[in-house]
Parts: C-alpha cells; sequence; structure tokens
C-alpha cells in the first residue's frame, strides 16, 4: 500500500490555493447567478455527514428556498453523524461529458433539523407540495433537514470563456 508523507498530504491540500489566488475572479452577483441556477437545474445531491469514527453519504433530494437546501427524510444513517456533528458537506454535479463542459458545486455547511409541524416545516411542506392534510395524517412526521451553506465552491468549465478562473468560492451569509 501506497501513503503520502505529512508534507506531501500539505502539499496536496494547497494544490488549488495557488490556482484560486492566479484566476480571474468573477463578481459576486454574477457568480450567485450562476450558482443558482445550476442548483435549480437539479434536485439531487451527494450529502456527507460524520463524525470522529464515522462518516455516511447519502444522494438525496432537495428543495432549494431562501438560500438553503431543505431535505425530506424518514430518518437512516445520516442521522449517525448529525447527531454529533452539524457540519456537513455535499456535491452536485452534472454527469461528465468531457472537460469542456465540466460543472460541480462543493457546498460546505451547518445542517439543523426543522421543529416538526412548526411554521417553517409546514411552510416547507406546501413548497415540497405536500399537501397539510396527509402531513398530519402521517403515523411519524417526515424530517426535514435544513442546510445553511457557509461556502459554495463552484467548477465550471465555461466560466473560462468569459474569462474568468473555471473554480470560483462564494462564501454565504446566510444565517
Amino acid at each position: 500500500m501506497f501513503d503520502l508523507t505529512h508534507e506531501q498530504y500539505e502539499e496536496k491540500i494547497h494544490e488549488w490555493d495557488e490556482k484560486d489566488a492566479a484566476g480571474p475572479i468573477m463578481p459576486e452577483e454574477e457568480l450567485k447567478a450562476a450558482i443558482e441556477e445550476f442548483i435549480k437545474a437539479n434536485d439531487t445531491f451527494a450529502l456527507a455527514t460524520g463524525n470522529d469514527v464515522y462518516v455516511r453519504c447519502t444522494p438525496i433530494e432537495y428543495i432549494y428556498s431562501d438560500g438553503a437546501f431543505l431535505l425530506f427524510t424518514e430518518g437512516g444513517k445520516k442521522f449517525i453523524g448529525l447527531e454529533k456533528n452539524k457540519k456537513v458537506s455535499a456535491a452536485l454535479f452534472d454527469k461528465f461529458s468531457g472537460w469542456n463542459t465540466l460543472k460541480g458545486l462543493q457546498i460546505q455547511g451547518t445542517a439543523q433539523i426543522v421543529e416538526p409541524m412548526s411554521e417553517e416545516y409546514m411552510k416547507a411542506c406546501g413548497e415540497k407540495k405536500i399537501p397539510a392534510e396527509a402531513i398530519k395524517k402521517m403515523p411519524r412526521p417526515l424530517n426535514i433537514i435544513k442546510i445553511v451553506p457557509e461556502e459554495m465552491m463552484f467548477l465550471n468549465a465555461a466560466f473560462k470563456e468569459k474569462g474568468y478562473a473555471s473554480r470560483q468560492a462564494l462564501k454565504c451569509c446566510n444565517t
């Protein structure tokens, strides 16, 4: 088995830092619009949750509302990580069809559990087009995990055609 030294790992960690620092930065409003368009064109991402001994990556459908991702779920192993670590990561990506069309979004954020039957919960169910009557008849309410992004890293090969670096970071200020 091959492994890297600590120094080699450090080098790999910071490889993109130099590239990002050297690349032309897209104006924030233009980047936000491009990210939101990509998010709204899709509906499923891979959600990673974990703690010091367990990691889980779950493909899960989302809705995007008011700058946050809402995930409806009955439960599952993703909650092992969420119990002790509210920090999550998600990846949203197009099917690879060539380097010139590459698109992917990495999301770093914080997870919150939306209180069942609260005003926020019922609003989210409405956005998901789940009737309130159906929710109230369920033996157990669905869980809604709300992901509030802190940073989104968008890799989009088409940015080069506009004169920007293909990888752009957006710091988010949602609370």
